[in-house]
């Protein structure tokens, strides 16, 4: 079975690379673009990390959009943690210098990994109370902050004073007819979703496409949700680790 992964370019790479080699046909096709966001607020951003009692990552894109801008030679301030709701972020915090000590983010073998886990972790800190945290996200197109407020709601209400910042831009792919065509084919693909914004600009870019038949697998109960509006026959959940969606992939041959 060929397996589509639609993440953006570098994690989709990465991706399929590893279910290659358990003997998979994956091909990356991206379903959302990264682009560099506006420099200057990041910059300013790292001037005042060390007054953060915690960073929070959305995705490895934020670390490595937020990253990009660190002036040469500083380091993380030891006094401020640094949040990821799942173990890729946690790796890219580590790869950017992140230490150990500061890391905040559910175990590997958490049941979902997501903002509701983190909180898990973090909720009951007694120190959020006037304390700051920055939130490291992406816009949209358009320049809106992507994803949800949930934790964001969950700290201002602990008392936390709640910033948050762009450090990337999520975007559709600009596809040439070829590719159009290509991805409009692959109904008997399945197709793997890891965000609801892939759905979505899946949607956009072929409007007409019938997915009935064509099964899909969503890493979260959002995006399944989003897959099944668009109109895929078969749906089902699974966790973002690659032995899940290995084991998920080998249940539909």
């Amino acid at each position: 079975m060929r397996v589509l992964v639609t993440r953006p370019q570098r994690e989709a790479l990465r991706w399929c690379a590893q279910l290659r080699d358990r003997g998979f046909a994956a091909e990356a096709l991206p379903l959302i673009e990264i682009a560099p966001a506006d420099p200057a607020p990041l910059a300013a951003a790292w001037a005042r990390l060390a007054d953060c009692r915690a960073a929070m990552f959305v995705s490895a894109n934020a670390v490595q959009g937020f990253c990009a801008a660190r002036p040469q030679g500083q380091a993380w301030p030891a006094q401020t943690a640094a949040w990821a709701t799942g173990p890729g972020t946690a790796r890219a915090l580590r790869e950017a210098g992140v230490p150990a000590h500061a890391l905040v983010a559910p175990a590997a073998d958490a049941p979902q990994f997501d903002s509701e886990a983190l909180w898990q972790l973090v909720g009951q800190d007694p120190g959020l109370a006037g304390a700051r945290v920055l939130i490291v996200r992406g816009t949209d197109a358009d320049g809106r902050l992507a994803g949800r407020p949930w934790l964001a709601d969950r700290l201002g209400a602990a008392g936390a004073q709640v910033q948050a910042l762009a450090a990337y831009t999520r975007r559709p792919p600009s596809w040439d007819a070829a590719t159009r065509a290509h991805a409009a084919a692959a109904t008997d693909a399945l197709w793997l979703f890891s965000s609801s914004d892939a759905v979505r600009h899946l949607q956009q870019l072929l409007p007409d496409a019938d997915w009935h038949a064509t099964r899909a697998l969503a890493t979260h109960g959002r995006i399944a949700e989003a897959a099944r509006a668009a109109g895929f026959g078969r749906v089902d959940t699974v966790r973002p680790a690659l032995e899940d969606v290995v084991a998920s992939i080998e249940s539909a041959r």
